[in-house]
């Protein structure tokens, strides 16, 4: 039971880290997205102001579920490292060079403009390269013996690409919904504008993935479309569409946390659909996470530290955004 349930236990912290930090990090990277479309450079302030202070902490759940992978899964670790090295080091490049931009942009005013399009181009680039990575995941590696056996760039595909655009659009919501929250005025009346069209084209989005997804995997076809499944997983559609009325209710009433809660919520059952879609394989269709799995007692050792590190990181996350809540103006800047 103790060899069963450990695994298991590993496999729900290391989703939980890496949701944590697609919804947290998703709307600071969305932020940079938007940041080249905002009309005014005071918009521009404002936009960057209201991630200045969590935007580092934010990342802080991709380490936690990186080095969790490494120490409870090294034989997937193994395997899907080095498979996504490339998009891995893009998307490394993108969250560094977005990074530097914080710190010099409110600095160097001559050359702001240079720092303007770093800040979007590394998020840009880190988010594509993270749907990228996705849409390999999903489709599988090409292994001999347990080992990756392809050099090539099988992760640049047609269905990574669009997942890769997918995530840019998701992002991009999560972002203009997180300003409607912390923005007034002109600003925030665009992004309403935009997150209705981010809106239906991460609907478009989920749609063709629900479609693609199990046409190229008859795998999960059978796992979402056969008897009984299909109406014990009908839960998830159902909620999916309640969510998008709700989001584009909660816009038409200017409702302003809705919208945010809302688009998270998208994510989650995007997230979900594709845990059902995969399980019980860590490596997709190859490796389960008991096959996977490192020896009880590392992951007993490890578990020990975790246990304590979870909330930890957890209280210093809520207590950022609780000293930092409320409205930011023109004039506010952490860096001043």
């Amino acid at each position: 039971m103790m060899d069963y349930g450990l695994p298991l236990a590993w496999a729900t912290i290391i989703g939980f880290g890496v949701m944590m930090y697609v919804i947290l990090d998703g709307f600071d990277l969305g932020i940079g997205i938007l940041f080249l479309f905002a009309k005014k450079p005071e918009h521009k302030d404002i936009m960057m102001n209201t991630i200045v202070p969590v935007w580092d902490g934010n990342e802080t759940w991709l380490v936690l579920g990186g080095s969790a992978l490494f120490a409870a899964f090294p034989k997937a670790y193994a395997i899907i490292l080095p498979a996504l090295y490339f998009p891995i080091i893009i998307f490394l490049f993108g969250l560094i060079l977005r990074g530097i931009s914080f710190e010099f942009r409110f600095k160097v005013k001559k050359w702001q403009w240079i720092w303007d399009f770093s800040f979007a181009f590394g998020a840009i680039i880190a988010t594509f390269m993270q749907g990228i990575i996705l849409g390999r995941f999903v489709e599988g590696f090409p292994l001999l013996a347990g080992k990756y056996i392809d050099p090539t760039y099988t992760w640049f595909t047609p269905f990574s690409i669009m997942t890769g655009i997918a995530l840019i659009c998701g992002y991009a919501l999560l972002g203009a919904t997180w300003l409607i929250i912390k923005v007034e005025g002109e600003l925030q009346e665009w992004c309403r504008i935009t997150a209705f069209w981010l809106g239906a084209s991460v609907l478009f989005f989920i749609i063709i993935v629900s479609i693609w997804t199990p046409l190229a995997q008859p795998a999960i076809a059978e796992r979402w479309f056969s008897w009984p499944n299909i109406i014990y997983l009908s839960p998830v559609p159902i909620y999916t569409f309640i969510l998008v009325v709700t989001f584009y209710w909660s816009l038409i009433k200017k409702h302003e946390y809705l919208p945010f809660i809302s688009s998270i919520g998208l994510f989650i059952l995007s997230y979900l659909g594709l845990g059902i879609s995969l399980w019980p394989y860590i490596v997709p269709r190859v490796m389960t996470i008991w096959e996977a799995a490192s020896p009880p007692e590392t992951q007993i050792f490890v578990m020990t530290g975790v246990i304590f590190l979870i909330p930890i990181i957890l209280i210093y996350t809520i207590h950022a955004y609780w000293v930092f809540r409320g409205k930011v103006k023109y004039k506010d800047s952490y860096y001043e």
